[in-house]
């Protein structure tokens, strides 16, 4: 059907108007939606080296941010030397670093719904690395501090851009396998870069720790300049203006309207739901917790390895292996459960349902599922091994485990809230969530460390362990009772 558009009288007629009726036409649907499956201008129709290319660059760009925020974990020693503080004060950061990561969205998304998503990379990349700059020169800890915050804001659209640029490239049956990739790899970068900045502390001054990330943003930063725009809005727009019909009203919005937008879709909507929606509320909580577990092991696990297996210096970096090997596996049984249980639910569905029918959002639960019930396990054994003084390959590996796990219900829980609540209400719960988590993540080292100095290794991680036990029966919840909830929502709108 032909969409009906008013021209702008403010403005001079575009050229178009000359052009015979049937052209005319055409030319002012393509200025607002793509001409079919086959549109060249529709990313996903972009060649396989465009695609692999630009997908490969943002990824390595978003690994780089959060790798920022984790390396600098091991130089805390050397910061309470140097500045004369105390370790509560040493760690804030690490802590700053997250919390700015939770206001990122603030800057990128009106950036990238303005000109779309690799403006956002473009501009906020060399900010980022500025603040880490300022970082690295410091000679207050209140400026390391602030040039940290500050850092961590301007990474984060990095990070969360990152996921939408790639979905832009993937149809809706496989953004379950594309997300449960990407998602394992901000936890990634977060227990490799400990491990890799134990390294770097030992050889060099801790400001090369500073330098790593800088030298790291900055080489993933260079190959993004030469990715191509995926927004749709931005392509269709650009479309509109090479064929001079850009002048639309609807091409034109107020400040007050974008405004009103970001408000709403950013701030009051995100808060309104985690108060009001048990989906996101309890996703949120529970994603919270997971992201707090990694950071308490970014603090904890080479306290562990000095304290209870005397390691050295390089055994203390290494023993980073466990945490690190189960993050990145972590995206092998999500896919597998991806792969053979929710696609063939999802083929059988489709078969039997209208096209307009949506698969219940229930069935991305069972990696959530499978993990809330193999963390608690892991998290208690990885402790009491630990605290018997167990061969240090025990508790080593269930910490892995134990990442894996999480990385489980984090990514079977985030892809059930977002088929939830769809594309109209998804960004604010995504960003409800990404307030809880980065919080909570700012929170968790700041404790950390005093409470397995207090408590020993067993009886700290059993607190942890009762957290992750009170949160096991929300996906199982959901799976039973998921339907109703939904049905009451306000915003609900999968089916």
């Amino acid at each position: 059907m032909v969409q009906m558009i008013q021209i702008s009288r403010r403005g001079p007629q575009p050229p178009s108007s000359s052009l015979p009726t049937g052209e005319l036409i055409q030319r002012l649907n393509l200025a607002y939606d793509w001409s079919g499956p086959d549109d060249p201008d529709n990313p996903r129709n972009f060649s396989l080296f465009t695609r692999v290319y630009c997908t490969v660059a943002v990824s390595l760009l978003a690994f780089a941010s959060a790798f920022a925020g984790a390396v600098y974990a091991p130089a805390q020693e050397q910061v309470m030397e140097l500045f004369q503080c105390s370790q509560e004060v040493a760690v804030l950061p690490l802590s700053l670093y997250n919390l700015g990561l939770a206001f990122g969205p603030l800057i990128g998304a009106p950036l990238s719904e303005k000109y779309g998503r690799k403006a956002v990379f473009v501009v906020s990349t060399p900010i980022f690395i500025l603040f880490m700059v300022g970082a690295g020169f410091t000679n207050r800890m209140t400026d390391l501090v602030v040039c940290r915050f500050f850092a961590g804001m301007f990474a984060s659209p990095n990070i969360n851009n990152a996921s939408a640029t790639l979905l832009d490239y993937t149809t809706d049956r496989y953004r379950g396998i594309t997300l449960g990739i990407y998602y394992s790899l901000p936890s990634f970068a977060a227990t490799l870069a400990p491990l890799v900045g134990g390294f770097i502390v030992r050889t060099k001054d801790w400001r090369w720790t500073q330098w790593a990330a800088i030298i790291m943003a900055t080489a993933t930063y260079l190959p993004v300049l030469l990715t191509r725009e995926t927004y749709k809005k931005v392509i269709i727009q650009r479309r509109a203006i090479r064929l001079g019909i850009s002048d639309t009203s609807s091409q034109r919005t107020s400040f007050a309207r974008a405004f009103r937008h970001f408000f709403t879709v950013l701030i009051q909507r995100p808060i309104h739901m985690l108060a009001t929606e048990p989906i996101v509320t309890f996703v949120s909580l529970y994603n919270g917790l997971i992201f707090g577990l990694l950071y308490c092991f970014v603090i904890a696990v080479p306290w562990l390895a000095r304290e209870y297996y005397h390691f050295d210096k390089i055994g203390e970096s290494l023993s980073y292996l466990g945490v690190t090997l189960g993050t990145l596996t972590a995206c092998c049984p999500f896919v597998l459960a991806d792969i053979f249980f929710y696609q063939r639910r999802l083929g059988s569905w489709q078969q039997t349902h209208e096209p307009d029918e949506k698969l219940p959002p229930e069935y991305r639960l069972a990696p959530a599922m499978a993990g809330s019930v193999l963390l608690p396990i892991s998290l208690l054994i990885a402790g009491w091994t630990a605290e018997y003084r167990i061969h240090w390959f025990v508790p080593i590996f269930f910490q892995g485990m134990t990442m894996l796990s999480s990385l489980l219900v984090y990514a079977g829980a985030t892809m059930f809230m977002l088929d939830a609540y769809g594309p109209l209400y998804g960004a604010s719960a995504a960003g409800a969530m990404m307030l809880t988590r980065y919080t909570l993540s700012t929170v968790f080292p700041l404790f950390t460390l005093q409470m397995f100095r207090a408590l020993g290794a067993g009886w700290a991680t059993s607190i942890l362990t009762l957290m992750s036990l009170l949160m096991a029966p929300i996906p199982w919840c959901f799976w039973t009772f998921g339907e109703r909830i939904r049905a009451r929502s306000k915003y609900e709108t999968s089916a």
